[in-house]
């Protein structure tokens, strides 16, 4: 059974049974379901094996759908919605008592955004309620940014997934949240730090949460794919450490020339920092599939989305 289809009247149909439908986004395909379902949340916890301690982002097609589960947002929480909606950026705002405490892990706030993708805002006009759509694939795996990364992690335990094509930013959001009024990142994403501070000055970072994270994906192992990964800033020496193993290769821009390395993919021929965001995890899955018994990962500069990249690595990786 095919179940990638591009039928957005099928996807309201199943979400509306409260069943799970992965969606196409601009950052990452999610799992989707309705917040007000505790039977659909809790399928999406469970199809993905994901704690319930770690909250869940909800996504809504206006700005004026706020204030129906908000009950506070910060000055600067509008300034960054009316510069960044629809996008990847997700707040993390004070919540009413509608929302249920299952979708943010007992917190007194939720996580919430506009995607930026015309397949998944259709669908979400078409619907009466917000969607729950952590990413699309087993706990801590890699993120997908393809239907069909999605299909090759469920199969038939999903109904259908929504092809919206490939993922165009190909990382997860920048999550923001609030403390005291003031923003702080809780999670770097595609939208860069730069781009936050031209909009709302300097912000502090406080990105990694093991015990009770007070946003999604801020634990420190995730995105991981199944072939052991090494992060590098000098990859060819990292290759002579492992002279006798299957090498893969994950680079920025340019190839190596060695030859005990299996498989090389380069994420930007022109070193474009979105462009590497847009290709990192095609080619994780890429890699994970070719029997590898190691991959090593070139660390990119650390400026921009090359932070944001880095972070992902760094999670994905071996210490």
């Amino acid at each position: 059974m095919n179940i990638i289809s591009k039928d957005i009247q099928k996807a309201v149909e199943i979400l509306n049974k409260e069943e799970l439908v992965a969606i196409p986004t601009e950052t990452v395909y999610g799992l989707a379901g309705n917040i007000y379902s505790e039977k659909a949340v809790r399928k999406i916890f469970a199809m993905k094996n994901r704690p319930l301690f770690n909250p869940l982002i909800v996504h809504i097609h206006s700005i004026h759908q706020l204030d129906e589960f908000v009950s506070h947002v910060p000055s600067k929480a509008r300034l960054l919605a009316n510069t960044f909606w629809p996008g990847s950026l997700t707040m993390v705002l004070k919540k009413k008592p509608q929302v249920p405490d299952l979708i943010t892990a007992g917190k007194d706030s939720v996580a919430v955004r506009i995607p930026n993708h015309p397949v998944t805002l259709a669908l979400l006009e078409q619907l009466n309620f917000p969607l729950a759509a952590p990413s699309a694939n087993p706990f801590g795996c890699i993120s997908p940014t393809t239907a069909r990364h999605v299909e090759e992690y469920f199969g038939n335990k999903l109904q259908m997934v929504l092809d919206g094509g490939s993922c165009q930013n190909g990382i997860e959001s920048t999550i923001i949240g609030f403390e005291h009024d003031e923003p702080v990142v809780y999670r770097l994403g595609a939208i860069s730090l730069d781009e936050i501070e031209k909009v709302v000055g300097p912000i502090a970072i406080k990105n990694k949460s093991e015990a009770a994270p007070e946003a999604p994906g801020m634990l420190a192992r995730h995105y991981a794919p199944t072939t052991t990964t090494y992060l590098a800033a000098n990859v060819e020496e990292a290759i002579k450490s492992f002279s006798d193993k299957k090498i893969g290769l994950l680079l920025f821009c340019d190839k190596v020339d060695a030859p005990q390395v299996v498989h090389q993919e380069v994420l930007s021929q022109n070193a474009d920092l979105k462009e590497a965001a847009a290709n990192l995890y095609a080619a994780l899955h890429l890699l994970d599939k070719l029997n590898l018994d190691i991959i090593i990962a070139e660390r990119l500069p650390d400026v921009g989305l090359g932070k944001s990249i880095n972070d992902r690595l760094e999670r994905a990786t071996k210490k």
